[in-house]
Order: C-alpha cells, then structure tokens, then sequence
C-alpha cells in the first residue's frame, strides 16, 4: 500500500510539472476587477519589438495598468470614443505596420494572425488609446498657466535645456473651387436618389450601401453610421436635414454641405443630440475645370507682382475658401487639446494639412507667391491654389519673447503631469491591485503597486 501511494504521488507529481511547463495563460497582475494576463504582455512586447527600453516585464504590464486605471474613470465620467472617429487612426496605423512589414501577407507572418484579426485587435487598442489621451485631457483641463509662471520657468532653466523649436513657417493662401457643370451634380444626385429607393423598398440596407459607396471614409467602415452630436457640430445643411428628420425606417431628402451630397437614415434623437447613418457623394473634378481655375489663379498671381492688387485684398475678394478669406489669406493652425489657435505651422504640421501645400511652400523664399496647385482641402474636395510663404523663422533655441506659446504648454504639460501623477497616486490607493509575486520585482516608473 505504502509503495502504492508512492507510485500514485510520483505520477501525480509528474503530471503537475508537466501541467506547469505547459501553461498556455496566466494572470500576472490584477487591477480592480480586470485582470492583465501574460498574453497581453507578450502581444505588446511583439509589437514594441527592440523599441522598448527596460524589461519589458515590468514596463509593459504597469502601462496596461495604468491604461486601464484611466478606461475605468472615463465610464465612470462618461468618456469615449466612437467607431467612426477611430476608424481613420486605425488605418493609418494599419498603413504604417504594412509599409514596415513590406507588404500584408508578411504583416500577417510576423502577427502570427490573419489580417481580420489584425485589424480589429489595432480597433481596439487605437480606441483604448484615444479613451485615454481624451481622459487625460479632462484631468488637465481646469489647470491654468499664467505669464508669470511662464517667465519664471523660463529664467530658471539652463541656456542649454531649452527646448530646440523647429522651423516654422506663417502662410498665406488664395483657394479657388474648380467649377463643377450642373450635369455632374445631377449625376450624384441620381446616385443617391437610387441609394434611397433601394432602402426604402427593402432590396438593400443602409448600412451595405454606406460601405460600398459613401465617400466618407471616417463613417463608411461603420456602416455609415456617426456619433451622437449636436446640431451646432455639423455642418448646417446637413444638420437641418438630419434633425428635421423623426421617422428612422425613411431616407433623407439629398443634403448638400461642404464636404458634397448626403442621403440620411435617423438611429436615434437622444435630448439635444442626434445619431444617425449617412452615405456621402463628392461631385468630380473634370481636368479641363481644374486646368481653368488654374489659368484663373495664375492671371491673379500676375496681378499681385505687378503690384494691382495685394495678397491680401486678392483674398477677400477672389478666395473660395471661407476660413482665410476674411483673415488676409493666413492659414490658422489650431491645437486640439488647448483651442488655441497660431499662425505658425511646424513642417510636420502643414505635411498632416496637405501634402500638396507642405511641398509647396517648402520651396519658396519669404515672400514669394507660388505657382498654381492642386491640393485636397480639409473638406476632402480637390481645390486649385496660390501660396505665399509670409514668414519662416529656422530651428532655434526657445526664447521667451519668440517662442512663448510653446514655452506655455510647456509649463502647462508640466504641471499636468504633475496633476496626473497625484490622481495616479490616489487611484492605487483606492484600488484593489495585485500583483504575481514573480513579477514584482521591478523599478516601477509610479510606487504604489506593490501593497
């Protein structure tokens, strides 16, 4: 009996080893009722791949930590992103892997999983991403920076610490609309007016319609379909439209905005806010009409050189673009998180405006009024245009009278951080957390982990 026993706890010894070395999962840390398991460490240290500095056994699982610290804040406070604000981020990332992969099929290799997969694992993270950076911005949003602190700041750092501003450049820009024959608008509207029958008898749904053919493509991936906003977040003849609308199984009549033609299917009205579908059609651009305003936009450059007339006045009057043309043709960059608007663009910030206008301008000299272009404006339709580079101040060391903008966010970013640590402080403290005892052993960039 007792050599029986033995034998019994030998094999069962046996099977247990067996049974550790062959753990497919494990949770390694828990963070309030959300568990991090060994796969989602793994799957990230993949993606860092040698771009990560320190063991990423600890990096990583304290950043998924801290991510969902702040996921969980932002249901509590009502945050979050929808499908058709990220869908765009997500495949610019997507654009990104597969041009350093070489090509999908070896992005699929390299994953270990079928481009589907890929896709919606980058949705998620990318959402995730964007709940988090909006969360943030939320806990900063109250912090106030005032001159003085600015100047203080300033005077108290090194010469050799501030921070390298790169070139900037101030722009001006004369936009002309190429002419569009009423015989293309009809033929859109024709489109759309097919679209709207086909959902109104039953033979196709919005949603298909929306992904085989709108021209938005924030939306189209979604089916259409567009976040609750507010009457005043739309453009207004789309928002006349869609909030006219109180049946959700009919089509809109054709709604024409800036960014073309729109047919509308209401989800739901919700207080002063409205959900709905829609499939968007842009009208082309035949060449001969953009070779017309191009000859248009060149007799104009003519005139300025000639000293008839300014850039400025050129603007008022001829620009089709209404955001410069009141404002001396100066193109206005606005940073998202603060509101604040400036008229210097880093290089970088002008390539994300257009492509077409960064290359542009890059070439000329301060003062000088390009040739004629093309470019795809923010609305998405193809315009002709004239630039002029007002000003271009090079890479430089900050300086307060200069550069005091930057020398604000700055300190703001600053002490955000510093208001963002505390709040990270205070969440450990209120949070049950535990951590696998083999995976303690870490310098975490925030204490409190460990209880």
């Amino acid at each position: 009996m007792k050599r029986y026993t033995l034998c019994l706890l030998a094999v069962l010894s046996c099977l247990l080893s067996m049974a550790q070395k062959n753990v497919i999962d494990e949770v390694v840390w828990v963070v309030g009722d959300e568990a991090i398991l060994r796969s989602d460490v793994e799957k990230r240290r993949v993606e860092y791949g040698t771009q990560l500095k320190g063991n990423p056994y600890c990096v990583i699982p304290e950043q998924i930590a801290i991510q969902k610290l702040f996921l969980h804040q932002a249901v509590i406070d009502s945050i979050d992103v929808s499908d058709a604000d990220a869908s765009p981020y997500v495949e610019e990332e997507l654009n990104k892997r597969i041009m350093m992969a070489g090509s999908k099929e070896k992005l699929e290799e390299y994953m270990k999983m079928p481009m589907v997969q890929i896709r919606e694992e980058m949705h998620d993270m990318v959402k995730n991403e964007m709940i988090v950076m909006r969360m943030r911005e939320q806990l900063m949003s109250d912090i106030k920076v005032t001159p003085a602190e600015v100047r203080r700041f300033f005077n108290d750092m090194p010469e050799d610490s501030l921070p390298l501003i790169p070139t900037q450049v101030e722009v001006q820009i004369l936009v002309l609309q190429p002419r569009i024959p009423q015989t293309e608008i009809d033929r859109v509207k024709g489109l759309l007016r097919d679209y709207a029958e086909r959902v109104n008898n039953g033979s196709t749904s919005f949603s298909t319609l929306a992904r085989l053919y709108s021209e938005d493509p924030g939306s189209a991936r979604q089916g259409g379909e567009m976040p609750f906003m507010g009457k005043t977040e739309l453009d207004p003849g789309f928002a006349n439209v869609a909030f006219s609308m109180t049946d959700a199984s009919k089509v809109s009549k054709i709604a024409q905005s800036e960014f073309g033609y729109h047919i509308i299917q209401l989800i739901e009205k919700r207080g002063d806010k409205i959900k709905c579908r829609h499939i968007l059609k842009r009208p082309e651009v035949a060449q001969a009409d953009i070779d017309s305003a191009l000859v248009v936009l060149d007799s104009i450059k003519a005139d300025i050189v000639a000293g008839k007339i300014s850039f400025e006045d050129a603007a008022r009057y001829a620009s089709d673009d209404k955001d410069t043309r009141n404002n001396h043709g100066i193109l206005s960059n606005i940073n998202m998180e603060t509101g604040e608007t400036s008229t210097r663009f880093e290089m970088s910030e002008l390539s994300a405006l257009s492509s077409s206008l960064a290359r542009t301008v890059e070439t000329l000299e301060v003062g000088e009024i390009s040739q004629p272009f093309t470019m795809i404006n923010s609305k998405g339709k193809t315009v002709c245009a004239i630039a002029r580079l007002k000003n271009r101040t090079l890479t430089h060391r900050a300086s307060i009278t200069e550069d005091f903008q930057v020398m604000k966010d700055i300190v703001r970013n600053k002490k955000g951080e510093e208001a963002i640590l505390n709040w990270i402080k205070e969440k450990q403290k209120s949070t049950y957390i535990r951590i696998n005892p083999d995976w303690r052993d870490c310098d975490f960039q925030y204490d409190g982990w460990v209880k």
